[in-house]
């Protein structure tokens, strides 16, 4: 009993320690809700390892555990979540260089009280199969086009159609990861939320599915998660500009230029944040940048799409056979 007070309050120091730290990041000052949910549930993907971590990684943990058989409403006790954690961040060390080793206990412990504080909170101690399969291959890192076909797998049919009430429970569970880091007002789950993604009488396959999903803007209460993969995308990309607000001489991440103002150029910290200067106003309409051309680059651009005879545009993804494929039997496979 003892040890259970002990556990538990080492539990409620770890939770305090994520928030505390989010909290430093002064990512409440974000004015929009969609990049300030993307930007805490990136934070936290990162704090907890989770970007190492792509969705193959965690279905073979899901495999190896046994999840892969269950039912998806069989009860999980938190227990055998800790140990498919475990098991995950194990396997990501094995893979990792001997300079780049995480901490497998901290990482473990720090997810762990995450999902506990938003599938959790009364503290019964279990959370369902499904649940536990839908956080985390939501919030793990890799490519977002991979997950949503994982997603897809577990609410559809034998028959490669989605299931309507399955969807609508993934919706009701994905989105308390909003809530979990208070941002409950702008994506918390409503009974409308399904229903405007997909009418009820549509037969939904994957590809209908991934159309839906990787729309550009995707449905508003899923805004979040396409952002979340951009926002790892652009973190590293160098942009040689002078901010027009903070006068910082080079921007990192996203890149805004107004097309009122001429040459007014912010980076993302200041628009994310209503900073504006001179005749410029936060009314004024701004185009986002994940990458930087110099005018050399923009001119042989130029003249290429003048050049070339047919168009080059591609499908949002790959189409995908409407009857999902049979699985391998590797039964033999030793």
């Amino acid at each position: 009993m003892i040890e259970d007070c002990g556990r538990r309050g080492d539990n409620m120091a770890d939770r305090r320690q994520l928030y505390v730290e989010m909290r430093a990041q002064d990512l409440d000052s974000i004015r929009l809700s969609t990049y300030r949910t993307a930007c805490k549930l990136r934070f936290v993907q990162k704090k907890c390892n989770l970007h190492l971590v792509d969705i193959w990684n965690v279905i073979e943990a899901f495999r190896e555990n046994g999840l892969n058989t269950m039912d998806l409403n069989a009860e999980l006790a938190v227990a055998c979540l800790e140990v498919v954690l475990s098991t995950l961040f194990y396997q990501l060390n094995k893979r990792m260089p001997t300079t780049h080793q995480i901490s497998v206990e901290q990482s473990v412990s720090l997810l762990l009280n995450f999902l506990l504080a938003a599938y959790n909170p009364e503290g019964h101690g279990k959370i369902s199969v499904f649940v536990a399969k839908m956080a985390l291959a939501s919030i793990c890192g890799g490519k977002i086009l991979d997950k949503l076909r994982y997603i897809f797998s577990q609410i559809s049919d034998s028959a490669g159609i989605m299931v309507h009430s399955q969807f609508d429970q993934f919706l009701r569970e994905v989105l308390k990861l909003p809530m979990a880091v208070f941002e409950g007002p702008s994506f918390g789950y409503t009974e409308q939320a399904a229903r405007a993604c997909f009418t009820q009488q549509k037969k939904v396959s994957l590809n209908t599915f991934l159309d839906t999903l990787m729309l550009d803007p995707p449905p508003q209460c899923l805004v979040w998660l396409p952002l979340m993969h951009r926002l790892a995308n652009v973190e590293n990309v160098f942009h040689p500009v002078e901010c027009s607000y903070c006068h910082s001489e080079s921007m990192m991440g996203f890149r805004y230029r107004c097309q009122q103002c001429h040459n007014y150029q912010l980076c993302q910290d200041c628009f994310w944040r209503g900073h504006a200067s001179g005749s410029h106003s936060n009314q004024h309409q701004m185009k986002e940048y994940t990458s930087w051309k110099s005018p050399a680059k923009k001119l042989s651009h130029v003249l290429s799409k003048s050049l070339s005879c047919a168009s080059s545009r591609e499908p949002l993804h790959p189409m995908f056979p409407d009857m999902p494929e049979k699985p391998l039997n590797l039964a033999h496979v030793v």
